[in-house]
């Protein structure tokens, strides 16, 4: 069970007890002697759980937590609440934090490290996934970056895709399906040879057909992740047309609801002979 925990406590005494603890667990430990010094030692180490006293100088732990919380780039750390607190209402602040669970003083160590066992799972199984969609965004930018006529039209049906979602009032998880799948809408395309995707040259039918054929690969490259399910309907679809001469599914008025048109962007190249462009 490898991992690096912050133990955040202004007692010496409890720090060392639960720094030995875990160490003889096989795991790595930070401690940091009160709340300031704790989002210190966090951008430094970047832990994958964080054990946090509530009762501290400067911050406090609902404050620690809160912080970690609502910062996009450490809130899927694992925080957990380790405190003489009792009353419910200490429970309930711990909660609206974001704390990943509480531990009470004196702790039992078995519970304590079953907590840690499955919160370091929990991490380790969220890194993972991050690093696959890291792989496919950067998979997606470089199909992009083979292409000069289409430099910055990621970006670009990002911006207008997110505008338009937030215009007409769609929920934020909404806005964000779409800013995520305006940069790996496109990314079937690396089934796509170059010689066909950079021709200059018009397009056959045959040809053209192969072009047709990327958004369903793109929907089976991203499909194994869980996160980018509400992506697919997007990735998909991104070629269809109301008046149903889109592809691959010829999908016509109403069926178009909710799918966004990946090429509304007026600054793509369009093929002389093809109905739409690439």
């Amino acid at each position: 069970m490898p991992g690096k925990i912050l133990v955040v406590d202004d007692d010496a005494v409890n720090r060392e007890l639960l720094g030995e603890f875990l160490q003889a667990e096989g795991l790595e430990v930070v401690t940091a002697p009160d709340g300031r010094r704790s989002l210190q030692e966090f951008a430094r180490v970047k832990p994958d759980l964080v054990l946090l006293d509530i009762n501290m100088p400067f911050l406090d732990g609902f404050e620690v937590c809160c912080r970690l919380k609502s910062n996009p780039d450490t809130r899927l750390t694992p925080v957990v609440l380790v405190t003489a607190l009792t009353a419910t209402a200490d429970r309930v602040k711990g909660i609206k934090a974001g704390a990943d669970g509480f531990l009470s003083k004196p702790f039992d160590q078995s519970e304590l490290l079953a907590h840690v066992r499955s919160l370091l799972s929990l991490k380790a199984y969220t890194d993972e996934r991050e690093r696959a969609e890291s792989a496919l965004f950067a998979l997606a930018r470089k199909i992009e970056g083979k292409d000069p006529c289409t430099e910055g039209h990621c970006e670009r049906l990002q911006a207008y895709a997110a505008g338009l979602g937030q215009r007409i009032g769609l929920a934020e998880e909404q806005v964000m399906a779409l800013r995520r799948a305006g940069i790996v809408h496109d990314i079937g395309k690396v089934a796509v040879p170059d010689a066909i995707l950079l021709k200059p040259a018009r397009l056959t039918p045959e040809v053209f057909r192969i072009i047709q054929e990327h958004p369903i690969v793109g929907e089976r490259i991203c499909a194994p992740l869980r996160s980018f399910r509400p992506l697919l309907p997007i990735i998909r679809h991104h070629h269809e047309k109301l008046n149903g001469s889109g592809y691959p599914d010829g999908l016509k008025g109403d069926a178009n609801s909710g799918h966004l048109s990946g090429h509304a962007d007026c600054r793509r190249v369009r093929r002389p002979d093809c109905e739409a462009p690439l």
